[in-house]
């Protein structure tokens, strides 16, 4: 028999893969697990269950206690491995990031000795008339800070970050006692003599001025970012006068300028009366009230004379 006689027969000219094309096949050809009636449309994500309607999917989870939440852990073997499962995976592990982030920033969830450091720091700095604030633990702020408080001393062992922006440099210092002056904490840094090497090279800027020509400077917190403003510090006084009654989240950081770079850190102490603000460089002049000016009023002697406008009586 040729091979043409095998073929088969299509009216009107149709080609065969019209032929071929029809209406879409369900996911499975068997019956409804759950009413046996119907064919299966819907496929349970955990137990593969078939099932054609709603009520029969609530029928299958209320008699079989099935949750219809894919199991994300199940084996799967390699030579069903696909990019669906790889994207699976990779979701879950997201997930999963997610969640334990989410529970170490809650406060109740804590370990005990995460608590216990917490309210050690919060009692100290109410002590010492600090405004001390601390993030959550899953900040990166917070996973840095080493801060830690003395009961005995009744002092506190900063962890200082310091920063140097006329070097675009940066370094940290841990367990700084605040009975330690600023001119103490910057001498390994910035002292011609007595700093480290390496240090030296890199703040040579620095170190050309000495401590005559720096000036550090703490951000206030709690202000817009349009609206930054700064706290001078003084290096002769100690860590623990220069924060008190001022705001540290976390631990201190202090920035380290120039006397004729400073332009960029405007001070709050130097705000006047009316919104306008005023650079760390430039002096603020003392207002002077002019006395008040007697338009009109009567001679002391009685006699009804008026004293000229701007004329002060010599009683007063």
């Amino acid at each position: 028999m040729e091979e043409s006689e095998l073929k088969p027969v299509y009216l009107d000219g149709e080609d065969s893969t019209k032929e071929m094309r029809g209406t879409k096949r369900k996911i499975s050809l068997a019956s409804c697990e759950a009413c046996g009636a119907e064919e299966a449309k819907y496929r349970c994500p955990a137990c593969l269950k078939h099932s054609c309607s709603l009520p029969c999917v609530k029928k299958h989870k209320s008699d079989s206690g099935c949750t219809g939440v894919r199991d994300k852990t199940a084996f799967v073997p390699l030579s069903c491995f696909d990019e669906m499962t790889l994207l699976s995976d990779y979701r879950f592990l997201e997930d999963s990031g997610r969640l334990a982030d989410s529970i170490t920033r809650d406060r109740h969830r804590l370990p005990q000795q995460k608590n216990q450091k917490a309210r050690i720091l919060r009692l100290g700095a109410h002590r010492l008339n600090l405004q001390l604030r601390l993030l959550p633990n899953g900040f990166t702020k917070s996973r840095e800070n080493t801060t830690f408080f003395n009961k005995r001393e009744c002092r506190f062992y900063w962890h200082v970050k310091l920063l140097f922006p006329e070097s675009s440099t940066e370094y940290r210092e841990r367990r700084v006692p605040d009975n330690r002056t600023l001119k103490e904490i910057l001498t390994p840094y910035i002292h011609p003599t007595e700093s480290e090497p390496v240090k030296r090279q890199k703040l040579k800027v620095y170190v050309r001025d000495s401590f005559d020509g720096v000036r550090v400077f703490m951000k206030v917190e709690n202000r817009k970012c349009n609206s930054m403003r700064y706290h001078e510090l003084a290096l002769q006084d100690t860590l623990l006068d220069n924060l008190r009654n001022r705001t540290i989240i976390e631990y201190p950081v202090l920035h380290v300028s120039l006397r004729d770079r400073c332009e960029r850190y405007v001070l709050l102490e130097k705000e006047v009366r009316g919104g306008s603000v005023t650079p760390c460089s430039v002096k603020t002049t003392s207002i002077v009230t002019e006395p008040a000016i007697v338009k009109s009023r009567s001679s002391p002697g009685g006699e009804g004379e008026d004293l000229e406008e701007g004329e002060i009586c010599d009683s007063e």
